[in-house]
């Protein structure tokens, strides 16, 4: 026996380990708002800006939505040209949730990224001239998953040594979702090692395949559902869509992911000839979010707006 209960009678020892397993099984039980210490019908939301450290525009509109409450949350990709930028923000306003956008594509015809680790050492995911990948599916068929988790732990890494503490962990382009499992496990395991959340939704492990055979510990903070517009939303109006969801929200925890950006000259020239996710459309996510239209929805469905910190708090 553990010297730490030794001095236990054999009744005391049975009501401790039955209160403990009491005690588990009532947290088990708990949905994630419970567990925050939210009522079990509340509807909670992370409004999570993406693409942070990509240009300068994109860091000036969301540090402006950040600062002004409109998003509460924001993820960094440390490979970018603006990432020195980005992690001044994130030293000198010590309450913003910010996160690392985990980057292994670089989707744009003439602006273009490669690694933060050695290129010998990740060769596996870089095109010809050493770039990353434009796209999820030739990463995948190219990329060796010990060469996958030395960069992303690469990335990591050269955010803490800039002063990036990062909340949690997400995906650029969802590489790390909709392809192999080996990388989403990968993505799990860095989480879970970092002890900050690797962001996860019930209704995302439904439908993919990367999580085909993925177990998950309790450690692992699963969020009860992720929105982000897609093209066909686009078209159809960024605002309808964003007023559409957020009247439709249903209690729990729930991420809102958008990007934010300033359309101008250096964000036009950056996605030429990709109209999908381009500058107009970053341009409506933050005249939404900014305007008066997104808080009074908010309140008159009665959202609250929560963190990735007060997420990650589960996992210590």
């Amino acid at each position: 026996m553990n010297r730490k209960y030794a001095h236990l009678s054999i009744r005391q020892l049975c009501l401790f380990l039955l209160s403990a397993t009491c005690c588990l099984n009532t947290a088990l039980s708990q949905s994630l708002p419970e567990r925050l210490g939210y009522p079990a019908d509340a509807k909670l939301l992370i409004l999570h800006a993406d693409d942070l450290g990509m240009s300068h525009a994109e860091n000036q509109a969301s540090f402006e939505g950040l600062l002004s409450g409109a998003v509460n949350s924001a993820s960094i990709m440390a490979p970018c040209p603006w990432l020195a930028e980005a992690a001044t923000f994130a030293r000198g306003f010590a309450k913003a949730d910010m996160g690392l956008h985990l980057t292994l594509t670089s989707e744009w015809k003439y602006y273009k990224w490669g690694p933060v680790a050695p290129r010998n050492a990740v060769s596996s995911l870089l095109d010809s001239l050493g770039y990353f990948y434009a796209d999820c599916a030739t990463l995948a068929a190219h990329a060796r998953p010990e060469e996958v988790e030395i960069e992303l732990r690469a990335q990591i890494e050269k955010a803490k040594t800039m002063g990036i503490q990062p909340t949690h962990l997400d995906s650029h382009m969802g590489c790390l979702f909709f392809t192999r499992p080996e990388f989403f496990q990968i993505y799990l395991k860095l989480g879970r090692e970092y002890q900050i959340p690797a962001m996860v939704g019930r209704d995302m492990l439904a439908q993919l395949p990367a999580a085909a055979g993925v177990t998950l510990s309790d450690k692992d903070v699963v969020v009860d559902r992720i929105f982000t517009a897609g093209p066909d939303d686009y078209k159809g109006g960024m605002a309808a869509y964003y007023e559409r969801t957020l009247r439709a929200l249903e209690p729990g925890v729930s991420v809102l992911l958008m990007h934010l950006a300033y359309e101008g000259p250096e964000m036009r020239a950056i996605t030429h000839e990709h109209p999908d996710w381009g500058a107009a459309w970053r341009q409506a996510d933050f005249d939404f979010f900014t305007g008066d239209t997104c808080r009074k929805i908010l309140a008159e469905e009665g959202i609250q707006m929560i963190t990735w910190k007060e997420l990650g708090k589960l996992m210590k």
